[in-house]
């Protein structure tokens, strides 16, 4: 079922999702506001956008062109209904398609920054995956690897160019191998904690196009209190400030 949502605390700005499908997340709302932007910032690409929730609340936050790529028809016409809703189809351009192949429309070094909210798992023929494939494909690498997203990231950013990724801490050797294999020096990260006393559970982490290698590990960050609310860091994300 189709459903308007204002999205989280920002006002005037909704999100279209459908209830059968995969809804954005918390992973969606922690890395733009995890990602560096500076002033250079002028051209943005999320991969696997989904329903625009990142390119939406980036919007929020810099005047940068945005290209969101979906491979998904159904929820990629979800994304254009919000970004149409909102009045931001000027800032943000939608492109249905599988970027493993999108990707080679644009010259290199286009981009200043690459954002992705990746599928977490291998994909394997015996692995056990949902009957509804919006979310095999967005929870499973049966269309988009880690490596492919790498070899991409390398060809579109521009020299010290930055690539975000919101992923699984259980990745994370993957993911610094497949970065520096392809120029992408780790710059930032960052692990998300549900609680105090527990193993983290999301990784969110930045590398730079042929950067320098010094890599800054930053404090802890918790997502729930212990009566299961959101910590007050966390609400802060939900709001244009």
């Amino acid at each position: 079922m189709k459903v308007t949502n204002y999205l989280l605390g920002y006002k005037d700005l909704y999100i279209v999702q459908d209830t059968d499908m995969f809804n954005f997340s918390l992973d969606s709302v922690l890395l733009p506001n995890f990602v560096s932007l500076t002033k250079d910032t002028k051209k943005v690409m999320d991969i696997g956008c989904g329903n625009a929730p990142i390119p939406l609340i980036l919007s929020t936050k810099t005047k940068a062109d945005i290209v969101g790529v979906e491979i998904q028809k159904d929820v990629f016409d979800l994304g254009c209904e919000s970004v149409k809703m909102n009045h931001l189809d000027k800032q943000i351009t939608l492109i249905n398609g599988d970027i493993n192949e999108v990707y080679r429309k644009y010259d290199s070094c286009s981009f200043d920054l690459i954002t992705c909210n990746p599928p977490f798992f291998k994909y394997q023929k015996d692995s056990n995956v949902n009957d509804n494939d919006y979310k095999t494909l967005a929870r499973h690498e049966k269309a988009l690897t880690l490596e492919q997203i790498m070899t991409i990231a390398k060809y579109l950013l521009t020299n010290n160019g930055t690539l975000a990724l919101v992923h699984r801490p259980n990745r994370l050797i993957d993911i610094i191998t497949l970065m520096r294999k392809n120029n992408i020096e780790p710059k930032r990260m960052r692990l998300v904690y549900p609680h105090p006393d527990s193993e983290a559970n999301i990784l969110l982490i930045e590398g730079r196009k042929n950067g320098r290698a010094d890599l800054k590990i930053y404090p802890p960050l918790y997502s729930h209190t212990a009566n299961g609310e959101y910590t007050d860091e966390i609400k802060k994300m939900f709001e244009n400030n």
